[in-house]
């Protein structure tokens, strides 16, 4: 049997790069399509790079010319027009097209925990989330009236070493080293999936080529749901420190600062808690196997491995500053 043969578009962010580097251990013929940018994660051996700007139809059609796949992977559309040109460009070209949503797509706040693939899409809150319904929409639509060949994937919160959950990056973990104390919003205690970039690659890779996903949804998370306030924790442990906490409501936090605020109405503020039972039916040895204890200490040690990366937000310590006078408690 051949190898499968898959375009990435993209394949070197947060969540591809764990994916590219499977998808070459497991004997996929892997080209990846990007500008060729700097990049923390470098891409693997093994894979044959084009180079175009996937925003230029042209730039696209020029740099895969002749090239037919197994299947297609765009992790950087974010709007129905990115959908459209990809769809327009890889009709009659590939097996599968598969396009990274997001879970924040899902109804927010969600009326029902846990999260299941068939849960209403609906965010009003965050921009980026009705963005990613659109796209959906579309491709829904091509795959009915076309037989576009469609699979729709949603990650949850996935990070990797370089990626702190904390609102505030670095500067929330600098400020739980200085003694200072960090803003976590509501009261801490709501759950929160997170899912280690390496784990979602094991669920997404088997999706790749694979006829039953064609047509559908799937998401791909962690069943490890720590408390905002665990969370937290785990990171000033792997820094070396204690967490002093300060609780903020969300509708504080986005009052004062409308960009942090979207990030959490839409999405942070509410517990989400997923079943992946629907992608066990395509990949039954499924499991994620990363506690985000783990994935803070791989955070601390790679931010701690140059100064360079360690970079505070001047105006956002200055707002957690009053934040924090504002709601301490004693």
């Amino acid at each position: 049997m051949s190898a499968l043969t898959v375009l990435f578009i993209g394949g070197s962010g947060t969540i591809s790069s764990a994916s590219t580097r499977l998808a070459v251990e497991r004997g996929i013929d892997l080209h990846v399509l990007n500008r060729g940018a700097s990049t923390t994660r470098p891409l693997p051996d093994g894979v044959t790079v084009h180079r175009a700007d996937v925003r230029d139809p042209g730039s696209m059609r020029e740099a895969l010319a002749g090239l037919e796949f197994d299947a297609v992977v765009d992790w950087v559309a974010f709007t129905p027009d990115h959908v459209r040109a990809d769809i327009e460009l890889f009709t009659g070209r590939t097996g599968q097209y598969v396009f990274i949503s997001s879970a924040s797509a899902y109804q927010t706040p969600p009326a029902r925990v846990p999260v299941v693939e068939s849960t209403p899409l609906r965010n009003p809150y965050w921009q980026y989330s009705r963005d990613k319904i659109a796209c959906e929409d579309v491709l829904v639509e091509a795959y009915r009236e076309q037989a576009f060949p469609m699979t729709i994937v949603r990650p949850s919160h996935t990070y990797d070493k370089t990626l702190i959950p904390l609102d505030g990056g670095w500067t929330a973990v600098q400020r739980m080293r200085d003694g200072k104390e960090v803003v976590v919003h509501g009261d801490g205690t709501s759950l929160w999936t997170l899912t280690h970039h390496a784990d979602f690659a094991k669920g997404f890779v088997p999706l790749l080529g694979h006829p039953r996903a064609i047509g559908d949804a799937f998401h791909i998370t962690s069943d490890d749901a720590p408390t905002w306030d665990q969370i937290t924790r785990a990171l000033a442990s792997a820094a070396g420190v204690e967490a002093r906490i300060v609780h903020v409501p969300s509708d504080v936090i986005a009052a004062a600062d409308p960009a942090w605020g979207a990030g959490l109405l839409g999405d942070k503020a509410h517990s989400m808690i997923f079943d992946n039972s629907k992608l066990r039916t395509v990949v039954p040895d499924f499991r994620a196997t990363i506690p985000f204890e783990q994935g803070a200490r791989e955070i601390i040690d790679w931010y701690d491995g140059d100064p360079a990366r360690r970079q505070v937000d001047p105006r956002l310590d200055t707002l957690m500053d009053d934040l924090v006078q504002r709601f301490r408690v004693g």
